[in-house]
């Protein structure tokens, strides 16, 4: 499934919302949390860091995985997202770190047409989902 959002804040909880019943859909209740928490991390990133150029639109894609969801976070920026170890005080900066606690895997590539990158994750059921 794919959507674009505008980079506005507000699209955060009109993609969890969307990812809710794709997840719903596809039987994966049980990694819902979790999903959802990953969705806003990297969604929020792509809201606030990737400054591309007017117009240029934020998309989400969801697949199936064997055991999961892969969640994709497309954007138009040329910089990419750097883990980082926040100051104990600090209002930001963990979304990466919870991203790594709580997906199977995650990354970062060039999307295609070299315009920007796609940051993913893969948040897997303990039991692989229903079928």
């Amino acid at each position: 499934m794919v959507s674009r959002w505008a980079r506005h804040p507000r699209c955060v909880a009109l993609a969890r919302a969307e990812l809710g019943k794709v997840l719903v859909r596809w039987r994966l209740t049980e990694v819902s949390d979790d999903a959802l928490l990953v969705l806003s991390e990297l969604l929020t990133n792509a809201v606030r860091h990737a400054q591309g150029s007017r117009g240029r639109e934020i998309e989400t894609r969801y697949s199936r995985e064997p055991r999961g969801v892969r969640i994709e976070v497309h954007d138009a920026a040329q910089s990419w997202p750097q883990p980082r170890v926040p100051d104990v005080d600090a209002d930001g900066g963990r979304g990466l770190t919870i991203v790594a606690a709580l997906a199977a895997c995650w990354g970062t590539e060039v999307r295609d047409g070299g315009i920007g990158k796609l940051v993913w994750a893969v948040v897997a059921a303990p039991d692989g989902g229903e079928a």
